[in-house]
């Protein structure tokens, strides 16, 4: 048996038509992702604003490649510093952690990964997270750069103490294995606000915050980073930020686009689904799917079904999924495909992404490269 087979360990082969992939499984729409990158890079060149994109959505080194290469991107963020040594390996050198690590083995394993040769930073909120650092970075003669997180209404990890992060900055300068690279100023919960009024109303709010805790410092040389794919076009309005780590953008999801946008707006398109299989139509008025909770992530919903207004997705268990087909349109073995409600730990859940071209037919399968890499 070959180490890749189909069937068995990989859900397609190149060229395949879109008929004969075995289901459930991730497909990737390559032409509205590559539109969905090109969107962004334009946006960011436009507005002279540095690109990092989140590979936490993607976990792929394959997408993370491509937009480095087509998309503007500098560098990209990861979440945790397993699923960024995946990136190190795979030859990405710039890595930003968006995340404190502060476990003495995992430091030290930081330390390595950047003694290496790769630049990869991390947030801190602490001193005393600080001081581990840059003992563990003396022992393995580097320094680690550093971005100190502010909370910014998220309630979440930063700190919003003025007295602390003068504390903090004064304890880098004078330390000889850490280096100010800024600060990381990121509130998720902005990004899912559904009104846009009511969601530039927060944003600003956000803005704000910010301002009011670096109007204390020289940030001539420093990095301001965050913005995410819901808000990234009102939080960089306020050339607060010179960088943003947008990650959904290239794939979005059901909640995503139900945001509601202004004209103004950059729109971006589904270019992710999970494709699923017909596997019962026994009873009149609904049919059965094979893609059930071990196929998706339904903490922001149930999935929506592309393009078949007639169709609802109702239930799930384990493996299955219920429909409503009111019209009892539905046979065995029909396809459907399903845009998650949340498309990063939705990613999680699968080896695979299947990219199909505008001829629907397998042009390449990307692996997701670090699922799984959580500690």
């Amino acid at each position: 048996m070959s180490k890749l087979d189909y069937g068995y360990n990989i859900p397609a082969l190149k060229g395949m038509k879109l008929e004969e992939i075995q289901t459930p499984c991730l497909l990737i729409d390559y032409e509205t992702f590559k539109l969905n990158v090109e969107k962004m890079r334009s946006f960011t060149h436009e507005n002279n604003i540095k690109l990092r994109p989140h590979a936490k959505m993607h976990k792929s080194v394959d997408v993370a490649k491509y937009q480095l290469q087509y998309g503007n991107a500098s560098g990209i963020c990861c979440q945790k510093l397993s699923e960024a040594e995946v990136f190190v390996r795979s030859g990405i050198k710039d890595i930003l952690i968006t995340n404190q690590i502060t476990d003495l083995k995992k430091i030290d394993r930081l330390c390595k990964i950047n003694r290496s040769g790769s630049k990869v930073t991390c947030c801190v909120d602490n001193i005393d997270n600080l001081n581990d650092i840059n003992n563990i970075a003396s022992d393995n003669n580097v320094k680690i750069e550093i971005f100190i997180e502010l909370e910014c209404g998220a309630q979440r990890c930063g700190t919003d103490n003025i007295d602390d992060i003068k504390l903090m900055i004064q304890f880098i300068n004078k330390s000889s294995n850490i280096k100010l690279s800024g600060f990381q100023a990121y509130n998720g919960s902005n990004q899912h606000v559904l009104d846009s009024k009511e969601r530039e109303t927060t944003v600003n709010d956000t803005n704000k915050r910010i301002s009011n805790l670096l109007k204390y410092f020289d940030m001539s040389n420093l990095i301001v980073t965050g913005g995410g794919t819901g808000c990234f076009e009102e939080e960089t309005k306020s050339k607060i930020y010179n960088e943003i780590q947008v990650g959904s953008y290239a794939f979005m999801d059901a909640h995503y686009s139900s945001l509601k946008k202004n004209k103004s707006n950059i729109l971006f398109e589904n270019s992710l689904f999970i494709y699923t299989s017909v596997i019962s139509v026994a009873k009149p008025n609904f049919a059965v799917v094979d893609a059930g909770l071990k196929s998706m992530s339904v903490d922001s919903g149930l999935p929506k079904i592309f393009n078949k207004n007639d169709l609802k997705y109702t239930k799930c268990s384990d493996e299955h999924g219920i429909i409503e087909d009111y019209n009892n349109s539905l046979k065995l073995n029909d396809k459907l495909k399903l845009i998650p409600g949340h498309c990063d730990p939705t990613c999680n859940l699968h080896d695979w992404y299947v990219v199909i071209d505008k001829n629907r037919k397998v042009k390449d399968l990307w692996k997701v490269s670090a699922r799984g890499f959580s500690f």
